[in-house]
């Protein structure tokens, strides 16, 4: 699989007025503790039950002779904010580790550590790079971070880091995190920028969490989340360039980062490609790998029409709304439900076959 964003915690440092997850806020006393089991308890589990190989082939890149090249995926590991304590040295840095040894002798793994960035130091990128991380990506590169509202500001933080990533021997990472040339770069590890910036992730902000509540969203029916990396393009293709699915810290799995109303499976009972590969042939789901959310319908009663009018809504500020995002989730609501529970119906009875 090329790869997989896996959210450790719900813990984070922040509330972010445009975070698509509500969850992600900062967590005290009991309720920190009960944060911090569940990953601590999950997340050997999780990754026992990823592929068995994080390789991909790449269909965008053949060799001269027409094969396509086998490439090594990546794992991003993310939060919340994963270096909050005890964030950091009891879900984060064993999570490395473990996916680390797992992935040695089968042609390894990028893995990819997202932070807002302020709680970087010397001593934390050294404890990265000793469980063998690829690449720092620094994701609070905006305005709705605190302390960056300003142009200056970002800017000054971006060189504070710089200074750090590279005295530590990182080098930029020139091209996205999801880059489409990283099979051709020179070795890393590296550093990378990015943030919710009009111009780049994400201008139009998700229709979830805390951006829907408060307003932020500004993604129309021309935004189709959908048919781009991160959202469900190409994700039950796993044995192939460009799938990508997400993994909640409940081990709940989506098949893209702005998160399906309903998960596709769950790691604490199937492994990741057997939960893929039981809806390879459901037609709602073989839409979303298209990059068609609105043809999700046209096998269950809902033709395009029905699936772009549910797309409407009204935002929490009562202004009409629409995006496809809209309407994924009243088709899950209506529809999916049953579908999805038939295919974990399926898995159980083939695990006690086998058992």
């Amino acid at each position: 699989m090329e790869s997989i964003y896996y959210v450790l915690s719900w813990a984070c440092h922040r509330k972010c007025p445009h975070c698509y997850e509500p969850r992600f806020r900062p967590y005290v006393r009991a309720a920190l503790d009960a944060v911090i089991g569940e990953a601590v308890a999950n997340s050997p589990r999780i990754i026992e039950r990823l592929p068995e190989r994080m390789t991909y082939l790449d269909r965008a890149r053949p060799a001269p002779d027409g094969k396509l090249p086998q490439r090594r995926g990546r794992i991003i590991l993310s939060g919340g904010e994963v270096l909050i304590d005890p964030v950091r040295t009891r879900v984060l840095y064993p999570a490395m580790e473990r996916i680390r040894t797992r992935y040695a002798g089968a042609g390894g793994v990028d893995l990819i550590v997202q932070t807002t960035g302020d709680l970087l130091t010397d001593s934390i990128v050294d404890d990265l790079l000793a469980r063998g991380v690829s690449t720092i990506s620094v994701s609070g590169i905006d305005e709705f971070h605190s302390g960056m509202k300003s142009a200056a500001r970002q800017a000054a933080f971006k060189e504070r880091l710089t200074r750090l990533f590279e005295a530590h021997g990182l080098k930029p990472a020139e091209e996205p995190v999801v880059p489409e040339t990283r099979a051709q770069r020179p070795p890393g590890p590296y550093y990378h920028f990015f943030g919710a910036t009009p111009d780049a992730w994400i201008g139009a902000l998700w229709p979830r969490g805390r951006a829907w509540e408060n307003g932020l969203s500004t993604a129309t029916l021309a935004e189709n989340f959908c048919n781009r990396w991160s959202g469900g393009l190409g994700f039950l293709e796993h044995r192939y360039s460009g799938s990508e699915v997400s993994i909640d810290p409940s081990g709940n799995v989506f098949p893209c980062c702005i998160k399906t109303r309903l998960p596709i499976g769950n790691l604490l009972e199937d492994d990741l490609i057997t939960i893929l590969d039981s809806l390879a042939e459901e037609p709602a789901y073989q839409a979303i790998c298209a990059g068609h959310p609105e043809r999700m319908g046209l096998a269950y009663g809902w033709n395009e029409e029905r699936f772009i009018a549910e797309s409407h809504t009204v935002t929490p500020k009562g202004e009409p709304y629409a995006n496809l995002c809209i309407g994924c989730d009243r088709f899950h609501e209506a529809v999916l439900g049953p579908v999805i529970e038939a295919a974990r119906l399926r898995r159980a009875t083939a695990r006690a076959c086998v058992a």
